[in-house]
């Protein structure tokens, strides 16, 4: 039978690979104070769901209409304004699961059906809080041997500067996407298209060229700011300044993967790999005061694509032994070894088995012994 296109089967050795890697994200998680939730596979359709026209959909026996999950931010704020209206504030969360898209690719992968696993700070919309975001996310990919680099944005700069000149949505929407692309062709073609002042043009060729390291928050405050531009660089400005600004590179022209972000916004490429690893940011102004939403930030890591690149850092599978008895597999199973149960009284069959799974060792009771003498 042949797999849906954009799916997979996952065989034991990267199970084991995964689910240690799982394991290891998770404790990194939780020992900074993010605790878990379980979020439904099955959401209720939303038309203004960013990942509505990707979503799989389904109609229940009621006639509703229901979508898989394809998104986690937006579920974990739907738990948190049910659950924990009250708080307590700042309020850290942690989730791990499937998604499943229609298209086949989203941020952190090309597959239909993926894993994410994330966390969501909120209730709070401090530069403090953004700056523990880009720790924990460096340090729980150090965790499992990947050295990585961060690169940070603010979409709310971008807002601004595009705002202040009293651009259309529509071709406010374009200019993200070109400068989000680095493409200088394509942002030519479209500022002579829209017919832009010089000193937009100005503005907007200089943006797409504010990448790299400290260097390019100094040349930001050189460009003629607003005051919600000069804002937006203050934050991040502050964000760096607690987090390490040497330890990032700067891209302002870095735009939204989703338009609910509006603040911060980070990306995480592992050394040697130039697909993206790990992403998220702020889905609320500085202020916290945007809209009917809530505060918060967060970032998710796509297993998958962790899986490709995390250092092969697995720890050696315990021995594995046949057991000839009950008494055997639980003395076997104290030890930390695998047990594997017998399943027939032919000592032929039992050691052609353990021949091609490699066991070297039965045991019965105490008492371990050589495969290799059972037929003896």
């Amino acid at each position: 039978m042949i797999l849906p296109q954009g799916t997979r089967d996952v065989l034991p050795p990267e199970w084991a690979w995964r689910e240690h890697l799982r394991r290891r994200v998770s404790a990194q998680f939780s020992a900074w104070g993010y605790r878990g939730v379980e979020l439904p596979a099955l959401e209720l359709q939303d038309q203004r769901h960013p990942q509505d026209a990707r979503a799989f959909k389904l109609i229940d026996r009621g006639g509703e209409v229901l979508t898989l999950r394809s998104e986690f931010t937006t579920a974990v704020q739907r738990l948190v304004r049910l659950r924990f209206p009250g708080g307590p504030f700042p309020l850290r969360l942690q989730y791990g699961g499937r998604l499943w898209l229609r298209a086949q690719q989203s941020e952190l992968g090309r597959l239909r059906e993926f894993t994410q696993l994330g966390v969501e700070l909120l209730g709070v919309a401090t530069p403090q809080a953004d700056a523990e975001l880009l720790s924990l996310g460096l340090s729980t990919l150090e965790t499992v041997g990947v050295k990585a680099q961060l690169e940070v944005g603010h979409p709310g700069f971008l807002d601004a500067l595009i705002g202040d000149a009293g651009l259309p949505e529509t071709l406010r929407l374009r200019l993200h996407d070109v400068l989000d692309r680095k493409s200088g062709p394509d942002l030519s073609a479209l500022i002579r298209a829209a017919g832009l002042s010089r000193e937009m043009e100005n503005t907007l060729n200089a943006v797409n060229e504010l990448y790299g390291g400290p260097e390019v928050l100094a040349a930001a405050r050189r460009l003629p700011l607003g005051k919600h531009a000069e804002a937006a660089l203050s934050h991040l400005q502050r964000v760096a300044e607690l987090f390490g600004k040497e330890r990032l590179l700067f891209d302002l022209g870095m735009s939204r993967r989703y338009q609910y972000y509006s603040g911060f916004t980070f990306r995480a490429y592992a050394e040697g790999s130039p697909r993206q690893i790990l992403g998220g940011g702020r889905y609320d102004a500085p202020d916290g005061q945007a809209g009917d939403g809530l505060a918060g930030a967060g970032f998710a890591l796509g297993l998958e694509r962790l899986t490709e690149v995390a250092a092969r850092h697995l720890p050696p599978e315990p021995e594995v032994v046949l057991a000839l008895d009950e008494a055997g597999a639980a003395y076997a199973r104290a030890l930390g070894l695998i047990a594997e149960g017998r399943w027939t009284d032919d000592a032929a069959e039992l050691a052609r088995y353990a021949a091609l799974k490699g066991i070297r060792r039965a045991v019965t009771g105490q008492t371990f012994s050589d495969i290799a003498g059972m037929n003896a």
